[in-house]
């Protein structure tokens, strides 16, 4: 019993590593679509996972193995977890804690002096990942059928129609004085969203439409347009 036990937790922690993302473009074109001046930059983090591995890859998902409905405090928990890699304490990954964390950081640098957009780029391209249902729901064998297939369903089309994604647009208030409080809500309320839609997908055993997704990237996009009234 031990041993199956112990071969079932190296199947799900290694399982874990590989999901995958929406791909290039898709996340270009949220970036794009939110305002972000260097929307070119919005795809390298999925380049830095090819370098940094799993120090890099846990900041895009979150499993939710427990299938618990996500909180802002939840959000909040996770950020010190940001850039951090160990398997057996955290391997759902942290994607929501990631996504706050990069801000932080951007600020830190810019308060130092240092070029910071970098971290903005991070942060549109976890937002957006925030939107894939996939990332926010078990790594089952549901998942690994379906991921790379949901992950690339507007690829070829978004870039060149984001009308489809602005559409979808709508308007998140985040306060000045309660940023990071606001944003954790927002966090958690998109992450709700992604993970019932992923539930939906695979009660129904199929990918996402190319409906869905624009929807779906709207949340984002709508998200990091908000954040960006605070970091211009």
């Amino acid at each position: 019993m031990k041993i199956l036990k112990f071969v079932v937790l190296v199947t799900v922690l290694l399982a874990a590593t590989n999901a995958g993302a929406w791909h290039d473009k898709t996340h270009l074109t949220v970036a794009k679509v939110a305002g972000l001046a260097s929307w070119y930059n919005a795809a390298g983090p999925d380049l830095a996972k090819i370098k940094a591995g799993n120090i890099e890859s846990y900041n895009h998902y979150f499993n939710n193995n427990a299938e618990a409905e996500v909180t802002a405090q939840m959000v909040l928990d996770q950020i010190e977890r940001y850039n951090l890699r160990n398997k057996l304490l955290d391997f759902e990954g942290h994607l929501y804690g990631a996504i706050i964390a990069s801000l932080r950081a951007y600020e830190k640098d810019s308060r130092s002096g240092k070029y910071a957009k970098y971290h903005l780029a991070y942060c549109v391209h976890y937002m957006a990942d925030l939107s894939q249902p996939l990332h926010n729901i078990p790594y089952d064998v549901f998942n690994q059928t379906f991921h790379n297939q949901c992950d690339g369903v507007v690829e070829e089309t978004i870039l060149n129609e984001p009308q489809k994604i602005i559409q979808h647009l709508y308007d998140i208030p985040l306060s000045t004085n309660h940023f990071e409080a606001d944003l954790a809500r927002e966090i958690a309320r998109i992450a709700n969203l992604s993970r019932k839609l992923g539930y939906k997908l695979r009660a129904e055993n199929r990918a996402i439409t190319k409906e869905e997704a624009h929807v779906q990237l709207g949340h984002s996009a709508s998200l990091f347009r908000a954040v960006l009234r605070r970091y211009p």
